[in-house]
């Protein structure tokens, strides 16, 4: 059994950094100022839990600090990652751009348009990812690239074939309707 975590003695310069950290607007470092106040104490981790309504975990993780770090441990870190680990090659940009303006066809694809899903698919098949990528992902690397996208529509060529369409649409119904009265 590890033997139960204690405040090291505080000097008289960190107990009065401590106490006037209790009137600090950030509650993370005033929660931080009464767990290492009460600990200076020496009572146990679990003792300071019990007494200040948190978890015995939480008091130890601050005792950690305040030994590692010392009052820099009042301060609390940012979220976010040090290092974003890109899952899009860089390198791939000028690639995904000339893959876009192929037919998915001439690469063998049943599709006649993009959609995201097959461009990510089409990307893992040619090794430039090392896994299958998320539309999102795909969709937020074309935004990079300032690409724009929209879902896959199926537009008309010309006029002359949008008239064609809604002439054949109009008349199609009757000749069934027609075909079917005895």
């Amino acid at each position: 059994m590890k033997p139960p975590l204690f405040v090291r003695p505080l000097s008289d310069a960190e107990r009065a950094a401590l106490r006037q950290g209790l009137r600090c607007a950030a509650a993370f470092t005033r929660r931080r100022c009464r767990l290492l106040l009460q600990g200076d104490q020496s009572q146990r981790p679990s003792q300071i839990a019990a007494s200040l309504g948190c978890s015995a975990q939480a008091v130890r993780n601050t005792l950690r600090a305040f030994t590692a770090e010392g009052l820099a441990c009042l301060h609390q870190k940012p979220s976010r990652p040090k290092t974003i680990h890109s899952v899009w090659p860089k390198a791939r940009d000028g690639d995904l751009r000339a893959l876009l303006r192929l037919s998915p066809r001439s690469l063998g694809k049943p599709a006649r348009l993009w959609t995201l899903q097959l461009i990510a698919q089409v990307c893992f098949e040619k090794g430039w990812t090392a896994r299958l990528l998320s539309r999102e992902t795909i969709r937020l690397v074309l935004k990079r690239l300032a690409i724009t996208w929209k879902h896959a529509k199926r537009w008309p060529l010309s006029p002359e074939q949008s008239r064609r369409q809604n002439s054949t649409a109009g008349t199609q119904p009757l000749a069934q309707a027609s075909a079917q009265r005895p």
